[in-house]
This record gives structure tokens, sequence and C-alpha cells, in this order.
């Protein structure tokens, strides 16, 4: 499969160098809207084409699929951009800004016929089967509650901070605890409640959000972008509990019965970087012929987006072309 990557910033070099050692994939083309910065990529990383516009990108016959790795507040035109030019895209979290956005983006891909899913990897990774599995297998008994954290610090980088760029905690780090909590207990939620703290541009810094299911079971997830966490998610049943090490790149899982004693241990298999898992799906779904990956369909694509802007919607977050 020859690949392409629509952006030339850090996220953009992890996805470069997880390909680069996937001999299945082949490292085609690399767009930036400064030439000299994409010839650096491709040098680097080994891309056969360097282009200067994203445009330039999206009109090269050769390329099977097109990894988006700009910031959120531009995977939307992007998007619209490699489907208008019949390109089949693999766009990095957040999907876009808002749920609107991923509405029409996905509605033209259908139209178009184009494949388009969400880099979510922790969607992808075979932890995650292992995670259902355990829970599957009735160790810890009927699932009640649970927590997750992810926060690090990152009030330094431009993105994070601007609201121009769909920037603050939630997109970036506080979409990784929802996507934790619909992978385990689903999307029959009831209420959601959040609170933040917000920077002096107008952005969350800081997200506590509660989710309170049809069912009575509960989520209580945290993200920061002012520290570091432990980045652990906690699965509490009436027989015992899971802990996940790490719910951004599964670092393996553990369960415990009711007195606190290590019952089960799960390791985590080696890997490049975790990316290789949302390439590897993408390419079964091409193989097939499905325009998503049933890793991370669609529609729950849209229900993450709705119950984000759900949440910036108690918190006061708005971005600037929203209002």
């Amino acid at each position: 499969m020859k690949m392409g990557i629509l952006g030339a910033g850090n996220i953009a070099g992890k996805m470069a160098g997880t390909i680069q050692k996937m001999p299945q994939v082949t490292s085609w083309a690399v767009a930036s809207r400064s030439l000299s910065r994409a010839q650096a990529f491709a040098k680097e990383y080994g891309f056969t084409h360097a282009y200067g516009s994203y445009e330039e990108l999206v009109l090269d016959p050769e390329l099977d699929l097109i990894y988006i790795a700009t910031p959120h507040s531009h995977h939307y035109e992007n998007m619209k951009l490699c489907i208008a030019h019949g390109k089949n895209v693999l766009t990095e979290k957040s999907f876009t800004q808002n749920a609107e956005q991923a509405k029409e983006v996905l509605a033209m891909a259908e139209e178009k016929g184009i494949f388009v899913t969400e880099a979510i990897w922790t969607r992808y990774m075979p932890m995650r089967r292992t995670l259902d599995e355990v829970l599957a297998s009735g160790i810890i008994g009927t699932p009640y509650s649970l927590y997750a954290t992810l926060s690090y610090p990152l009030t330094h980088v431009q993105r994070m901070t601007d609201p121009a760029l769909a920037g603050g905690a939630l997109l970036d780090l506080g979409v990784y605890p929802l996507n934790f909590a619909s992978m385990v207990f689903g999307d029959e939620i009831k209420e959601v409640k959040a609170s933040a703290v917000l920077t002096d541009t107008g952005v969350d810094a800081v997200d506590s959000i509660t989710l309170i299911y049809k069912d009575g079971r509960t989520a209580v997830l945290h993200s920061d972008m002012r520290v570091s966490s432990n980045r652990e998610g906690a699965i509490y049943g009436d027989k015992g509990y899971i802990m996940v090490q790490n719910i951004n790149n599964c670092e393996g899982i553990r369960v415990y019965d009711p007195g606190h004693h290590l019952i089960a241990e799960y390791e985590t298999p080696k890997q490049i970087s975790g990316y290789e898992y949302e390439v590897e799906a993408c390419m079964r779904a091409l193989e097939k012929g499905e325009k998503e990956c049933p890793e991370m369909p669609h529609a729950e694509t849209i229900y993450i987006m709705e119950l984000m802007d759900k949440i910036r919607a108690q918190i006061g977050v708005v971005y600037p072309n929203e209002k």
C-alpha cells in the first residue's frame, strides 16, 4: 500500500517512523505548506515524494491512503480536499472540531464512495481485544464503575492553547478517557456532567467528566494539560477490579480480587509504536472494499464528537468559527 502523510509535524513523524518499519507499506509522499519542510521530512523518513502543498498531494495518482496529521481545526477542510479528489483517508483524532463537521465529511465520503476512518489508535490495538475478553470472562463479576485519567504538560504547545486551532485538553487528551469509557461501557449514557478550568485564551486546561449510564453504571474521567498523570484506567466490579496501565497505549492489564490480591496479568505484545494497528486495519478494510473500519465505525466517531460537543457546551468552550 502506498501511503501519504498530510502535515509534517511531530505526530506525522511518529506515523512516518512506524510505516517505515512496515514492509507492506510504501512511504510514498508527504506534503507540507513548506516545500523545504516536506523535503526534510521525506529525507528523514524515506518518502519518495515531497510536496509543498496539500493540493499537490491529493493529485498524486499513486496514493492508496492519506494520513491527516494537522491540528483538529484543519481536519475538516483537509478531509474534504482528500475526498473531493477520491483519496482514502485516515484522520488523526479528534476527527473534527465538532459533530456537525464530522457528519458533513462522512456524508461526503459516503456519497463519493471513499474510505474514511478516525486514527484513535486505542480502538485498534490488540490489548483492546484482550480487555474485552477479560471483562467477558466474568473474572471481576459485574462491572459497575470505571475511572480513567490522561494528562501531559502541554501548555507550551501552541495548538493546545489556541482557540483558532481547536485547542484545549478535551479534544487532545480527554478524547482518550471518553473512548476508554465507550469501549468498556458502551454508549447508553443518561447524563453527562462536566466541569473545567479554562486558560486565559478560553480553552479548557482541565476537564472533569462524569458519565451516568442508563443502567446505573458510572464513569469518572479526568484530563489536564498542565501536568502528567499516571494514565491509568480502572474498572470496578462486584468480584474484583481491573487496572489498565496507560489508557493511551496499554502497557499491561492487572486483575485484582476484592482483597486487592493480584489474580491475573496480561502483557502487551511487542509493537513498532502502536500506530501500525490502525494502518493494518485500513489495509484490511480497503482490501475488502469497505468504507469504514469495524474497530471505529463512523457512527462511533459521530457519537464521540457529539459527546464532546455536549461537554464543551457545559464548560463554555466555543471555537472562533463556531460563533
